[in-house]
């Protein structure tokens, strides 16, 4: 079971740690409405639930946009900014001796899957950052697109991007049309892939070892991968 740590050596800053996205959120920069920045001042993890989307898309856009333009590429070079980690790598030495029954990720990012372990020992309990989707219809997006649709219509509120605008546009669904278009990553508020709830109970029995690594285990139902372990 791994977490958001394991993919700090990539460049990936964590959740909950200082320093990390909830730490340095700023709501000020957001485009959002005062009620909403006064809900995201006083918990953070309001920027990523399923409430505040629903009604407003820009705020996890705005904050997520160098991340979701680092996992998928850049647009010039095709380069990925961010690459799989020694913790990753251990995973794939564990599955080339036989040792690894499944990797349950919390990680958005996708790292598992560059890692050349089979797709179906993973298991990303939060989706990826890898599909794109209308929240809505779930009418997939093409990634490229979206991320020029990324480029042109969400401010940068890190001032990375010199080209990026001044002001936020919302991205609507190419199907249903509703501005719903994200990464397929869970929100709060949603539900997790049915996939972890067939495989966990059967991962867990007779197992002999569990390794957590990279997690604080304040999140579930993702820990009860650690909490239902024999």
């Amino acid at each position: 079971l791994t977490g958001a740590g394991c993919s700090v050596a990539a460049g990936i800053p964590d959740f909950r740690s200082p320093g990390g996205m909830y730490d340095t959120l700023r709501p000020e920069l957001l485009t959002a409405t005062e009620a909403h920045r006064t809900d995201m001042a006083r918990d953070p993890v309001s920027v990523v639930t399923w409430d505040l989307f629903k009604e407003n898309q820009l705020p996890y856009l705005e904050v997520r946009r160098p991340f979701i333009l680092g996992v998928l590429g850049d647009k010039n070079t095709g380069a990925e900014v961010y690459r799989p980690t020694l913790a990753h790598f251990f995973m794939r030495v564990a599955h080339d001796k036989g040792l690894l029954r499944r990797v349950y990720t919390q990680n958005i990012d996708g790292l598992d899957f560059k890692t050349g372990i089979p797709h179906p020992l993973l298991v990303p309990v939060h989706g990826s950052l890898g599909r794109v989707e209308c929240e809505g219809c779930k009418t997939p997006y093409p990634s490229p697109a979206f991320c020029d649709r990324l480029r042109e219509s969400i401010k940068d509120i890190y001032a990375i991007d010199a080209a990026a605008p001044d002001a936020s546009s919302p991205i609507p669904c190419l199907s249903c049309g509703k501005p719903l278009v994200k990464p397929a990553t869970v929100l709060y508020g949603r539900n997790l892939p049915a996939e972890f709830f067939e495989k966990k109970e059967p991962d867990l029995e007779g197992l002999d070892l569990l390794i957590v690594a990279g997690t604080s285990l304040t999140v579930g139902p993702a820990n009860s991968v650690a909490f239902d372990a024999p």
